[in-house]
């Protein structure tokens, strides 16, 4: 049986997570939640990200509320991810321009408020272990959406695309598709440029996973098929 890709990154010890919420039920309704996973431990609560994780600074994935005392708090976003933090945002704001406004500001996952324990957790785990996961709520708001500026990318493109999003490592996409690490980083590499000649950035595994979505290269549920054949690899940004 397969390593659990959680497990084989954090070990024993549960990921640590920080929340970020202006609203003191919502912090107390995610800790129930995520108390729940024994993988997951939270670490501090707030509705100041600066001081949060003044008081977790360790923490492997901050849970952000993309809503703070009135307004959108995108640049903040980006300066943590900017920071190197992996951010999961959660919000009640469910419309595919702010998901992608999210996604673009280097968030690893958009969470819908409304989509409960369970996908909290999943989208909390892959995050620590930096695999991609696709929620209802983002698939629906950004699968099958046409676009006139739809790059076009090659088969070995798209498919090592696929592996990557569904691996944690090029190195084990490298080893499936019986090439070097090198040439994957080249077509992960290829498919941001050409998109960001489309107009349409992804500077962040999750921005490109979404664009991949929207032009219909990958299908929500492909992703979390193909178990990495190297569990154990650290995960490759």
């Amino acid at each position: 049986m397969d390593a659990d890709p959680v497990a084989a990154v954090t070990g024993e010890r549960p990921v640590g997570v920080a929340i970020v919420d202006d609203h003191p039920v919502v912090i107390e309704g995610v800790r129930a939640w995520l108390a729940t996973e024994p993988r997951l431990s939270v670490l501090a609560t707030g509705d100041d990200p600066d001081a949060v994780l003044r008081a977790a600074p360790h923490a492997e994935v901050v849970l952000l509320d993309l809503r703070l005392h009135g307004r959108m708090a995108l640049d903040k976003l980006a300066e943590l991810s900017a920071a190197g933090r992996r951010v999961v945002v959660y919000s009640e704001h469910t419309d595919p321009q702010t998901m992608l406004a999210a996604l673009d500001a280097g968030a690893v996952a958009f969470l819908a408020k409304h989509e409960g324990r369970e996908h909290c957790v999943a989208t909390v785990l892959a995050a620590a272990s930096d695999r991609p996961y696709v929620p209802p709520a983002l698939a629906g708001a950004i699968v099958g959406d046409a676009r006139p500026d739809r790059p076009a990318l090659s088969d070995k493109e798209r498919e090592a695309l696929l592996l990557w999003f569904q691996s944690m490592s090029k190195a084990s996409v490298a080893r499936r598709m019986r090439i070097s690490e090198h040439t994957v980083k080249q077509y992960v590499d290829r498919a941001r440029i050409k998109y960001t000649r489309a107009g349409r950035p992804a500077a962040t595994k999750a921005a490109l996973l979404a664009r991949a979505i929207e032009d219909g290269l990958v299908r929500p549920e492909e992703i979390g098929i193909y178990r990495s054949q190297a569990s154990y690899d650290r995960p490759t940004p």
